[in-house]
């Protein structure tokens, strides 16, 4: 349960920070635009790179096991740097998320195409998903159950982002609840890379 519950925290805490691929989604489900279509791409894109995240890493620890600690402890770097970065944010108040009012549709092979374009031409995608998942999860008392946790909060997001876009796109610009999620953010990064690190 405490694998499962990491998992989804990290992944989380990673998914739903402001990026393109968000702006784009929210952007797109707001018009309409192939919502379904959106959704499964981003949350098969995210499966999979979860999964080939923490078993690769697996896979090192077999093979290599020297290199773990050096993952380790570069994961515990990466979730500090970004609790930092979250920190700052909320501390300054820069965070929202706005969409464009206008947005092209497409037919649904088109969107699905541009979907995985932004998601996995995106080089900050891998690093959260396949680097930093996948060290923490490896580590993991039960890796598996942490994998399931991290790719059901890339479900329950783009879901959430697609489905609720209109009533989304009125809460999620309000800086003051970005400051609020962000302070949140900084505060389970630096809590598990504490737990990571001891």
């Amino acid at each position: 349960m405490l694998s499962f519950l990491t998992g989804f925290t990290v992944g989380l805490s990673l998914i739903v920070a402001i990026g393109a691929q968000n702006i784009w989604v929210l952007s797109q489900s707001m018009a309409g635009a192939n919502r379904l279509v959106i959704a499964l791409v981003c949350i098969l894109c995210d499966t999979a790179l979860i999964v080939t995240g923490v078993y690769s890493v697996q896979l090192i620890q077999l093979w290599l096991p020297p290199l773990v600690p050096v993952l380790t402890w570069a994961g515990v770097a990466m979730l500090l740097w970004l609790a930092f970065g979250a920190a700052q944010r909320a501390w300054r108040g820069q965070g929202a998320l706005h969409s464009s009012s206008v947005v092209q549709v497409q037919s649904w092979q088109k969107t699905a195409l541009t979907a995985l374009a932004i998601t996995l031409l995106n080089p900050h995608v891998y690093l959260d998903t396949v680097v930093l998942i996948g060290s923490v999860g490896s580590v993991q008392a039960e890796p598996f159950w942490f994998t399931v946790g991290a790719c059901l909060a890339s479900f329950c997001w783009f879901s959430a982002l697609t489905g609720l876009a209109p009533k989304l796109k009125i809460w999620l610009s309000s800086p003051l609840r970005w400051r609020l999620f962000d302070g949140l953010v900084a505060l389970v990064l630096s809590g598990i890379a504490l737990k990571l690190a001891l």
